[in-house]
């Protein structure tokens, strides 16, 4: 990847970039932090070349696998709700997907593991982060659902698909006081929520309604 290509021309430079961060400040994203790294994280190299014209709309786009790359969005809520309650050094996501998600995280916090169950997909994004020189992004080929137990506790938690309900294996991975954040339900009638785990249990706040791909167990 030349830094030409890193960098974008036509639909994919800086100017339609500008826009897309507009957009998510009208629809609300505050963090300065969240809004800097989307805006010099290159969402165009996460897609295939002939949607890379679409790359800046705020819009989920398909990846293959019958995935998804996130809705810019989507992607700028979840990391602000996962980064309000403080700095945080280990992040456990699961679904890397495309990597976008992963690589806008990576420069926001010390460590992110993140787990693919689809073998193709998870190729693909190493090659994307070597590109973009991310070193701190530990990759894991497993069942996401499962989580990382070996690894555990972590900070935070990020679940880029959605669970019928709150996953318990994930909870007993957040450290005391830890959070995750992920969409629930069916599809159609899912809500993203903010889970803290307590010294009892958790927590949980229902947030919006999104619409994600299902959480599968397995690989292939």
């Amino acid at each position: 990847m030349t830094q030409q290509g890193l960098r974008g021309i036509g639909m994919t430079s800086d100017r339609t970039r500008e826009r897309l961060i507009q957009r998510l400040l009208e629809e609300g994203i505050r963090d300065h932090s969240v809004l800097e790294t989307m805006r010099s994280t290159p969402r165009h190299i996460f897609v295939d070349e002939a949607l890379a014209s679409r790359a800046y709309e705020d819009t989920a786009l398909p990846i293959g696998q019958g995935q998804t790359i996130s809705q810019p969005y989507i992607v700028a809520r979840m990391t602000e709700l996962l980064l309000q309650g403080g700095p945080l050094d280990t992040v456990l996501e699961i679904g890397t997907g495309s990597g976008y998600q992963t690589a806008v995280l990576a420069r926001l916090v010390k460590r992110v593991y993140s787990v693919e169950r689809i073998e193709a997909l998870q190729k693909q994004a190493r090659e994307r982060f070597r590109a973009l020189g991310l070193r701190n992004i530990r990759l894991h080929y497993a069942d996401g659902g499962l989580g990382l137990p070996e690894y555990a506790p972590f900070d935070a938690i990020l679940v880029t698909a959605a669970p019928e309900g709150i996953p318990r294996a994930l909870v007993d991975q957040l450290k005391p006081g830890g959070r995750m954040v992920l969409p629930i339900g069916a599809h159609h009638e899912q809500v993203l929520v903010r889970v803290t785990r307590t010294a009892s249990g958790y927590d949980k706040e229902l947030l919006e309604q999104v619409v994600f791909v299902p959480l599968l167990g397995g690989v292939q």
